[in-house]
């Protein structure tokens, strides 16, 4: 039913569901860093089968919710739907929150497994390929998954959903979710964790530096708890600055007005062009903001 999926287990609650997401995770993540420490230490790892996990749900005609008013978390037609999922330590609460929905509305228990998916080493460890010598990092392709651009689209998000029994159950898989969140920290400054629900774009510094300003007046009252600038300087109530700025800024630097819960701010000055706009809203949108608005 659900093709190319191991290790498959019946969950009748979103809570179980992510735990078990979370578990199958931080293990194929271990077995892709402890492959690699093995090549560095000149042990031959083999081929590294760490793959995405996977969850799914099978949807009957009886089981269809009819109510016009859902506008997510709600299959709209009977079918198996299914997708790979990255980082459910970062994505906890979303993924609560649609599994959920998905299991209540439907009445239908979900699924979760080992998907098909091999996960890429530089959406793991990204960092420690710098040191391996030359005739170790030319083997690297031998062990690991490397990211697979052919597979990285906007696809199912753009409504071209296949003619496969499997539905999307996302609008993106795990492998066009890693590489959004690498490139948001390329693009920004900022690890994607920084990131909040409430998004402003702007063009203009004048912007940055107000905004800048207010979060400094606000910092420490009604939720704000802290201030973190490109480089991760992260700015406390007390007024104590940690981390190192930047020599340069990156290209679209971001800045973060952060809440326990994420329903924070960011403000990303996205400099001049259309293109930089779409690029941003592109890896933006794996977060699944409430929200983002243009400054202008």
């Amino acid at each position: 039913m659900f093709g190319d999926v191991s290790e498959l287990e019946t969950h009748d609650d979103a809570e179980s569901a992510v735990e078990r997401l979370r578990a199958l995770y931080d293990r194929a993540a271990a077995d892709v860093r402890g492959a690699l420490a093995a090549l560095k230490q000149g042990a031959d790892p083999g081929r590294v089968e760490a793959r995405y996990p996977f969850v799914g749900v099978r949807v009957g005609r009886e089981q269809l919710d009819l109510d016009a008013r859902h506008a997510y978390g709600v299959a709209l037609d009977a079918g198996v739907y299914g997708t790979t999922v990255t980082r459910p330590d970062l994505f906890d609460a979303y993924l609560r929150e649609q599994i959920g929905l998905v299991t209540r509305r439907h009445g239908a228990p979900v699924v979760t497994g080992v998907g098909p998916r091999r996960m890429p080493l530089p959406f793991v460890v990204e960092n420690s390929m710098i040191d391996l010598d030359p005739e170790r990092a030319a083997r690297l392709q031998d062990h690991f998954a490397f990211p697979d651009l052919r597979r990285i689209d906007d696809r199912i998000a753009n409504g071209d959903v296949g003619a496969g029994p499997l539905r999307p159950l996302a609008l993106f898989e795990a492998e066009r979710v890693d590489y959004s969140l690498a490139r948001l920290r390329h693009y920004t400054g900022a690890p994607p964790e920084r990131f909040q629900s409430f998004v402003l774009l702007t063009n203009y510094q004048r912007y940055v530096d107000r905004f800048l300003d207010w979060g400094a007046e606000v910092l420490g009252t009604d939720g704000w708890e802290t201030l973190v600038e490109p480089g991760d300087v992260v700015t406390t109530p007390d007024g104590r600055e940690s981390g190192a700025r930047p020599a340069q800024l990156p290209q679209m630097p971001a800045y973060h007005l952060t809440r326990a819960n994420g329903d924070g701010i960011t403000m990303v000055n996205i400099g001049v062009g259309p293109s930089n706009a779409k690029t941003i809203t592109d890896h933006l949108a794996v977060l699944r903001p409430h929200c983002w608005l243009m400054v202008g």
